[in-house]
């Protein structure tokens, strides 16, 4: 289900962060702030989020009532039971609230819960998911990311990336750790908390490529995709422009410690002529057949051949918003830019891989149990 700006639905922004990032302490700013309307607030237990007690006006079983307006509850045995009793309360007058904030515990994938919110289909319905905001410890995050996995998928996926106690962070460390999360995630803004506060609308309205989408965001994230693919001036002998950006493993040099983000790819793809539509789309129905899991997220700006306005296109694993023109693009590049953030896939592979399409218009691919000899005009991906 795609949003729209009549979409009426409510919006539900999913924070993440490890253990220690500093979730508890922003929660409690936000249900404070009359900016932030009213929330309702979905944790795994009622003792993990650590609510201030002057906030509180009224508990019960499964609610926390808030003297904000806002409300707190636990996930009744799964996400869909917890919205299904949230819509029901909502109707019947009980509970009042505007958008929803789920509290992910600290070392949780967010991929299971996104997936949740965005193929179910009673959630769908009365819920979108407005983005991922990622809590990242300035001050403990280098060690967090070099241990723990989860940590680094949280960050990958990230819309928007909070850095929490950065005054506690010494400059130099505070760099690298931003240098790092860059590596990971280079579209996701990121924002220095000040002792636990930002503001709201860092934190809402995360998704950008939606209908009435602006040029001024789409250049944002547009300029550090090109930052991380600048044009290859043998870039005629191929359809891709190379990547300068080195993995981010390397970017502190051959005695960095051995860490994670290897398995964490954000890949820039540069074409510099437009796309025939049906090649791109075969392109990605493949990617998304093939390796749908494994794509956190993607995002691209295309040129397509006989439109005459550029689309912005968003995806998170493998559900993907209806792509918008942007008529407000100014700009005479025609480069197409796709950046993809991926786990356990090569950045080669994906370059490589629509660079066979784009050379062979009207093949197709091949199935990987196809008998030798059954077809003559078929591709191997190699993802």
């Amino acid at each position: 289900m795609v949003m729209t700006e009549q979409d009426k639905r409510i919006p539900v922004t999913l924070l993440t962060g490890f253990l220690g990032a500093g979730k508890t302490t922003l929660l409690n700013h936000l249900i404070r702030d009359p900016n932030a309307g009213r929330i309702a607030v979905i944790m795994n237990e009622f003792g993990d989020i650590g609510l201030d007690h002057d906030l509180i006006e009224e508990t019960t079983e499964e609610t926390v009532l808030l003297q904000s307006g806002c409300l707190c509850c636990a996930i009744l045995g799964d996400l869909a039971k917890t919205f299904e009793d949230l819509i029901a309360k909502r109707d019947a007058g009980q509970v009042h609230f505007d958008r929803v904030v789920i509290e992910t515990s600290g070392i949780a994938d967010p991929a299971p819960i996104v997936h949740t919110l965005t193929t179910d289909y009673q959630i769908a319905q009365a819920f979108r998911l407005d983005g991922v905001v990622t809590l990242v410890d300035a001050a403990t995050g280098m060690g967090t990311l070099n241990q723990q996995f989860e940590a680094v998928q949280q960050v990958a996926m990230a819309d928007t990336l909070i850095l929490s106690k950065a005054d506690l962070t010494d400059g130099f460390d505070l760099s690298r750790l931003e240098k790092r999360l860059e590596g990971l995630n280079a579209t996701a803004p990121r924002v220095r908390a000040d002792h636990g506060r930002v503001p709201v609308g860092t934190l809402f309205g995360l998704s950008a490529l939606r209908e009435g989408v602006a040029a001024p965001e789409v250049d944002r994230w547009l300029g550090l995709s090109q930052e991380m693919a600048q044009p290859d001036p043998l870039a005629g002998l191929s359809s891709f422009a190379a990547a300068a950006t080195p993995p981010a493993t390397l970017a502190f040099g051959a005695s960095a410690p051995a860490t994670h983000d290897h398995r964490i790819i954000s890949a820039s793809i540069a074409v510099t002529d437009p796309i025939a539509a049906n090649v791109f789309d075969f392109w990605l129905d493949s990617l998304i057949a093939l390796k749908g899991q494994n794509i956190l997220r993607m995002k691209g700006i295309l040129h397509v051949e006989g439109l005459q306005y550029p689309i912005v296109f968003h995806g998170v694993q493998h559900i993907f918003d209806a792509p918008v023109p942007l008529k407000s693009w100014s700009g005479t590049d025609t480069t197409s830019r796709v950046v993809v953030i991926a786990r356990d896939m090569e950045e080669a592979d994906l370059k490589a891989s629509l660079d066979m399409l784009l050379m062979n218009p009207k093949a197709e691919v091949a199935p990987p149990d196809l008998p030798v000899g059954m077809m003559v005009d078929t591709l191997e991906l190699p993802f």
